[in-house]
């Protein structure tokens, strides 16, 4: 890269290991920080071998979504040597990002209150499952976290079905709320040179991210329940069957309602005071279901989606990941990128930043490069 990434110049000791910590210091990395990855020896992260699918060169795909422009330095933290080694890394790093149980890089001497006392201006990041406190023991495994954690409780088909989401959605999250916080220390260190200590877990990650089911719990004592593919105050805002695949409508507000109904040749729908605002249309979202669906199944997805989407209604098919992958690139968001080094694509960074664009330096590392 001929541009200096944003980050240019700051390294970070990454300890990090699985998702959330990786996903948050390869972010660092691609907006330019030097990321050296601290891997035992043997085996490395724990993702190196979580497969298959493996890519042509036998590296885990799963370890490869959150790893590149990053090195491999192997370590054996529980001998002396190891650890000193750390250390030296340490004493020349501006981050440090961690995901052991708490007291783990306490009892090795690499604790936030050994390094400040070297590194005034060192910024560490602890990301845990449960917090330090009384949680302090508890695994941080996103699939627990999205149990006890309130997730699952409103996502699956039906009542009393229960289902986690299809991928680790909790780590992603704690794995950007510890960039953010780092970026934050970051501008307060240049303001005062001043370090600081960064707290992420799971739970509170997750709880943060229930957004209006977490608020319409705390403001209105509403505990909502498993919807299916239903909002619990929008409708119609949900998944449709035509005469072919089912597609999803996300109609927002009163404006879109009426250009659906004209588009479905349904303007009765629009003037009936059952459906004419959004809290009557929830009220009767049921009868409305059965109203449109009747309509929808007259044509097939991608007619209606051309139809719709031309009238101005938030429409679109039921994709797979490959079919997704597609749209982007019909869209021209250059969604997928080609990293130097790498067997294979990857997936691109979304952040576009005009000044200091996002760098693909390398591929994941192979353990110890």
């Amino acid at each position: 890269m001929t541009t200096p990434g944003a980050l240019n110049g700051i390294v970070v000791a990454d300890f990090s290991r699985v998702l959330a910590g990786p996903y948050a210091t390869m972010m660092l990395a691609d907006l330019g920080a030097e990321v050296i990855k601290i891997e035992r020896p043997g085996s490395g992260d724990d993702t190196r071998s979580w497969g298959p699918p493996f890519d042509s060169d036998g590296q885990a795909t799963y370890f490869n979504a959150v790893n590149r422009n990053k090195r491999s330095v192997v370590l054996d933290l529980h001998s002396p040597d190891g650890v000193e080694q750390a250390r030296e890394i340490v004493r020349g790093a501006d981050i440090v990002v961690e995901n052991f149980r708490t007291g783990t890089m306490e009892r090795m001497g690499l604790g936030y209150a050994d390094l400040v006392e070297h590194r005034p201006d060192v910024i560490y990041c602890a990301i845990t499952g449960f917090g330090s406190g009384q949680g302090a023991d508890l695994p941080g495994y996103d699939l627990l976290v999205q149990a006890v954690g309130g997730l699952m409780s409103v996502t699956g088909p039906h009542p009393g079905e229960p289902t986690k989401v299809g991928v680790a959605l909790v780590d992603v999250l704690a794995g950007l709320h510890a960039a953010t916080g780092i970026l934050a220390a970051l501008q307060h260190r240049n303001g005062t040179g001043q370090g600081q200590k960064i707290e992420v877990n799971l739970l509170s990650t997750l709880l943060s991210s229930l957004v209006n089911q977490a608020s319409g719990y705390l403001g209105a004592g509403a505990v909502p329940g498993i919807m299916g593919n239903r909002h619990p105050s929008i409708a119609p805002y949900e998944v449709f069957s035509t005469a072919d695949r089912p597609l999803v409508l996300a109609v927002g507000n009163d404006k879109q309602f009426r250009a659906l109904c004209k588009a479905l040749g349904a303007e009765s729908l629009a003037d009936s005071p059952d459906y004419a605002d959004n809290t009557s249309r929830v009220a009767n979202r049921e009868a409305l279901f059965t109203a449109l669906t009747e309509r929808l199944r007259t044509r097939g997805s991608d007619e209606w989606f051309t139809v719709l989407t031309a009238a101005g209604v938030p429409v679109g098919p039921i994709n797979d990941i490959s079919q997704a992958f597609e749209l982007a690139k019909r869209l021209e968001l250059d969604a997928v990128v080609d990293v130097p080094g790498s067997s294979a694509p990857q997936v691109a960074n979304p952040i576009k930043m005009s000044a200091t664009p996002v760098q693909y330096r390398s591929a994941p590392p192979r353990l110890g490069s």
